[in-house]
């Protein structure tokens, strides 16, 4: 197997991880066969009876974990919810089960693969339940961006990824010296990065690592965007030698929907709502949001406010759908009229979840996510890093 001559890591890796059952298409794409005839024909009321009577019958062998922006009639199943950090803790705490049944998407699988045990079963019920950010960064179009950053920098680069990446991205930085973050720790994890070096390359979600810079005192002016489809990321020496971060060209689908217009709108019906945002959303959205943070930022935000305080909520809809059923004495709306939906998400339903705890009774391991030994090691120094540098409350952006 060749392998990079300064990483090690093997060369043209898309994700670093294995699966079972699956079909790849193409580079790193993961196809979800069709599931038995049998699982279309039975009712929601059926499924919920079924899912519920198979996890009495796993017992402790079984974690279920789900993030925020599942939907509402899988969450419902979840023994633990929370967003990418705080599901990645629990995921490195569950050392006595047997299998974790991850309903999140593929990234999430591999980090709580490669965060357990290694007899701990991680198992995504929908393997095309992907990430379109996560797609957007790979391990050669990263190496090929070193290698260009190596020879014009002159300086040291540290490399941080978003935990909205795959595997292999996490080997990479933690190979070169770099680290994992999610929202709720970017801000500690680049004032760690510039303690190690002179620039940060942050990928793959250009968003959040334009508003944690920002919010940490770096202009704009400092900052230029590396896109991996053009050669030299359409930079030149100098743009690279006069930026302090560069950014990677990526973004999250779902809020990049959010806009300033629509903060405008709110603003004009309403003056006295707040609009609290993810920090995925754009430069521009923040600056005009009240407030921008993580997703268990936005929750605890929205639930310490007083009765009557209104909110246009940034992210994911299922998830400020599930505020407003939590706090009727806040009037809470998405900032968006739009639908702003995770898709891939989305494809985690009851039916596969389901058909996955069928075949755990039956004694069958399904859709197995597995991360190579040597991605591994490597990944697991920047997630490692990533959990050593967190606050004891989410850290607001803005």
């Amino acid at each position: 197997m060749k392998v990079h001559p300064r990483t090690r890591l093997p060369l043209k890796q898309s994700t670093g991880a294995w699966v079972e059952p699956a079909t790849a298409i193409g580079t790193g794409m993961l196809f979800q066969p069709p599931l038995p005839p049998r699982y279309a024909a039975l009712s929601d009321t059926e499924m919920a009876a079924a899912i519920r009577e198979r996890k009495r019958a796993l017992g402790s062998r079984l974690v279920i974990l789900g993030h925020h922006y599942q939907q509402h009639d899988v969450i419902e199943f979840a023994d633990f919810t929370g967003d990418s950090l705080k599901l990645a803790q629990i995921g490195a705490r569950q050392q006595n089960a047997e299998f974790i049944v991850f309903c999140g998407v593929h990234f999430m699988a591999e980090s709580a693969d490669i965060l357990t045990d290694e007899r701990v079963a991680v198992i995504l019920p929908d393997l095309s339940a992907g990430c379109s950010m996560a797609d957007m960064a790979g391990i050669d179009e990263l190496e090929d961006a070193w290698d260009f950053l190596s020879d014009e920098c002159g300086e040291s680069v540290i490399p941080i990824t978003y935990v909205n990446s795959a595997a292999s991205i996490k080997a990479f930085c933690g190979v070169n010296d770099g680290a994992c973050c999610t929202s709720s720790n970017a801000r500690q994890i680049l004032e760690w990065a510039f303690q190690r070096g002179d620039k940060v390359i942050f990928l793959p979600d250009q968003h959040l690592g334009r508003n944690t810079a920002y919010a940490l005192g770096v202009p704009l002016e400092a900052m230029a965007v590396y896109d991996p489809k053009l050669p030299a990321g359409g930079l030149t020496p100098a743009k690279v030698r006069a930026a302090r971060v560069l950014l990677w060209q990526g973004h999250c689908s779902v809020h990049g929907l959010f806009t300033t217009a629509q903060c405008d709108e709110i603003r004009r019906l309403d003056p006295d709502i707040k609009i609290l945002v993810h920090p995925e959303c754009s430069w521009e959205v923040v600056q005009k949001a009240d407030l921008a943070g993580s997703t268990e930022f936005i929750i605890q935000t929205v639930r310490q406010a007083p009765a009557g305080s209104k909110w246009a909520v940034g992210t994911e809809i299922h998830l400020v759908d599930r505020l407003i059923r939590a706090h009727p004495d806040k009037s809470i709306r998405s900032l968006a009229g739009i639908q702003c939906l995770c898709t891939t998400m989305y494809r985690i339903d009851r039916k596969h979840l389901l058909w996955a705890l069928d075949e755990l009774v039956a004694g069958r391991l399904v859709n197995r996510i597995t991360v190579d030994a040597q991605t591994r090691r490597s990944a697991l120094v920047a997630l490692e890093r990533m959990l050593a540098n967190v606050s004891a409350q989410p850290v607001a952006v803005k």
